[in-house]
């Protein structure tokens, strides 16, 4: 018997994946409360595989809805982009909260840690190095993505693919730069509020770009796949988005943080 639809909105189907995943999610938050008290960290991996192999199995149904079975009409497109802009200034809200916590500590700094900005005893990054070699790929990384995205407008499957590949190969190098940087680091998260609001920022940042790198990554893959077209790109376009918004962050975090603040 056959379905039809007389709406043109995606009604899902029953799927296991959000089950799994909050099982999985589950298992490896227990796992790293294991591993901390315990230094065993055989739930935290099998954690890890269940959240990998149901992010993989959702992403491949949702490729599927989008692309195969013609799931994501105009009005479904609509609707996935207010969702994408929505979380997206969450996110904004999310790292609102990080700076506030530094520019509150370093504009009037307390007597708790001399009454000066960084602390006494901190040791700052210089500006001029790493940081600066960070900005510059991630605002080259910047130019990239917004060549994919013009070139997919275009119908270049090539460039798209250049483009694509580029971004990736930046975001990859900006985060063995930061974890570089977090090796030779002269101070601790522990190291006073400096530490804290400097390590809980460029962190979550640092998780960003690799969460972004993924994103993209899948969208490459999808693309050589011949799963995008000019008219009908959102996957790329909301990962694009989120690209844009770690490139910004990251400027604010540069301009306050490492050059302001040092």
């Amino acid at each position: 018997m056959k379905n039809h639809f007389n709406h043109p909105y995606h009604l899902v189907d029953y799927s296991p994946w959000p089950l799994t995943g909050a099982i999985g999610v589950l298992t490896l938050v227990t796992g790293m409360v294991k591993w901390f008290h315990n230094f065993n960290m055989n739930l935290l991996i099998l954690g890890y595989i269940i959240v990998i192999l149901t992010m993989y199995q959702w992403w491949r149904d949702i490729c599927r809805e989008g692309t195969l079975q013609g799931k994501h009409t105009i009005l479904v497109t609509k609707g996935l982009r207010w969702g994408m802009i929505l979380f997206i200034i969450s996110e904004i809200f999310f790292f609102l909260s990080f700076f506030w916590a530094f520019f509150h500590s370093s504009l009037s700094p307390n007597i708790e840690i001399g009454t000066m900005w960084p602390p006494f005893s901190i040791t700052p990054f210089n500006p001029f190095q790493i940081p600066l070699l960070n900005t510059i790929i991630l605002i080259s990384s910047g130019i990239t993505v917004t060549w994919a995205h013009h070139a997919i407008m275009e119908n270049n499957h090539t460039q798209m693919t250049q483009g694509l590949f580029f971004t990736i190969i930046l975001g990859i190098y900006f985060t063995i730069l930061q974890a570089y940087e977090y090796l030779e680091a002269p101070f601790t998260i522990a190291d006073s509020i400096y530490g804290s609001t400097f390590f809980m920022a460029t962190g979550f940042h640092g998780l960003h770009v690799m969460i972004g790198t993924m994103f993209l990554l899948i969208c490459l893959i999808r693309h050589i796949s011949f799963h995008f077209s000019n008219n009908h790109h959102f996957g790329f376009e909301a990962a694009a988005w989120y690209w844009h918004f770690v490139d910004v962050v990251w400027l604010f975090l540069y301009i306050s943080i490492y050059w302001w603040g040092n």
